[in-house]
């Protein structure tokens, strides 16, 4: 489970930002919203980024993919770019690094939870630090501390893992300027028990960033064949349409190959209420239909998984009771997975029985154009206003549009 997220001259985010999804001491709801994982260590499942059109939103769900696919990316030279796209609306940050760093935990095979800490300072061309440690105590204990020296990694590991100085020298030699130990790692015939643990928790618990333009149909496409997963996101679908009875996967011979249908059922009362069904292609089905079955399969997989998943505009296409729906239902479904969303409808804050204080954060863009992310916890006061929908609409937390 992912504790917090640091980054800083990242896409509109100039100073320095952290989120966090460590809970306060408030009980409220706290069976549904609250992982205790260890004593003193309390995170949330669920957060809800609000935020102006333009206001840095998108971008914060970026660096939540960013972090995934960087560490695992292998370069096809060292000439190669990184990625990385610092704050451009300032004559300096352009040629300064871009932090990131990310706490987390691991889920153990014998169910303890194990902290790591991964950090990365970077720039379009190379990476000027890396470093990872995990938290066996109280005191970190090192992986490997990464730096650049005259223009070559140079390579620390730490003194409890068992490598032969052969090994550490091919991961060196492997380890291009512009890519992460990590992905210089899986290069290696080597096996560091640490390392593996967090490279499979970046590659199974991190999800691919949901966004509106990401097309899910065929995501939740090749899961319906399962039956198990077919009835999980049959059930989304008819939150969505009750007249959907049914989904089924064909195969369908083309002169390009075989490709596979999705298949929509729909019962309807005829005449004398007897029930007629009726098959419809992907094609004719609505875009909130689609969306809500592709969200499905996406959020099934990341509580099987107990993963990390980040939906930007979940309100896209959908209905604002089907966003309740799939927010209630995760909560409930859920033991370790965490969901980071970002939305426009406030309608949510009236939700007493379904939000946490905890779970609100901002982002506002400043006369600079730069980001700022705050929680809704940095506001005193809270339990004096009775609605926290009307407070946001009239401007008491920022975030919205100057209109």
């Amino acid at each position: 489970m992912i504790a917090e997220i640091g980054f800083k001259n990242l896409f509109s985010f100039r100073d320095e930002a952290i989120f966090s999804f460590e809970a306060d001491n408030s009980k409220e709801l706290e069976s549904y919203h609250v992982v205790n994982l260890a004593p003193g260590v309390r995170l949330l499942k669920l957060a809800v980024v609000y935020g102006a059109n333009a206001s840095g939103k998108s971008n914060f769900i970026k660096v939540c993919d960013f972090i995934k696919k960087f560490v695992v990316r292998t370069p096809i030279n060292k000439g190669e770019e990184t990625g990385i796209i610092p704050f451009l609306m300032n004559k300096n940050s352009s040629n300064e690094s871009s932090d990131l760093s990310v706490s987390f935990y691991i889920i153990r095979r014998d169910e303890t939870p194990l902290k790591f800490m991964y950090k990365l300072s970077l720039t379009k061309a190379y990476i000027v630090r890396e470093e990872l440690c995990y938290y066996p105590g109280q005191q970190p204990a090192m992986v490997f501390d990464r730096t650049l020296v005259g223009g070559v990694s140079s390579i620390k590991f730490g003194n409890k893992l068992k490598l032969t100085a052969a090994a550490k020298e091919e991961i060196s030699l492997k380890c291009l300027p512009n890519m992460s130990v990590l992905a210089a790692y899986t290069q290696v015939n080597v096996n560091i028990p640490e390392i593996e643990e967090v490279l499979a928790y970046f590659r199974s618990c991190m999800m691919q960033a949901v966004t509106p333009a990401l097309p899910l149909s065929k995501y939740a496409e090749v899961r319906i064949k399962e039956e198990q997963t077919k009835d999980y996101i049959l059930q989304y679908l008819q939150e969505a349409d009750f007249n959907i009875s049914d989904i089924s996967a064909k195969d369908r011979k083309t002169s390009a190959g075989v490709i596979q249908d999705t298949i929509f059922q729909h019962k309807v009362q005829e005449n004398k209420g007897v029930d007629s069904f009726y098959e419809f292609p992907e094609l004719l089905e609505s875009r909130g239909t689609l969306r809500t079955m592709g969200l499905a399969g996406c959020i099934q997989e990341t509580i099987a998984n107990n993963a990390f998943l980040a939906i930007d505009e979940i309100e896209s296409s959908l209905h604002p009771r089907l966003i309740e729906y799939i927010i209630e239902r995760f909560l409930k479904e859920s033991e370790n997975a965490q969901l980071l969303l970002t939305t426009h409808y406030d309608g949510l804050l009236a939700e007493e029985d379904l939000i946490r204080k905890d779970n609100v954060w901002f982002t506002e863009k400043s006369s600079d154009g730069s980001t700022i992310l705050y929680p809704l916890t940095d506001f005193k006061g809270l339990n004096r206003i009775s609605s926290l929908q009307k407070a946001y609409k009239f401007g008491k937390f920022g975030a919205i549009p100057n209109i």
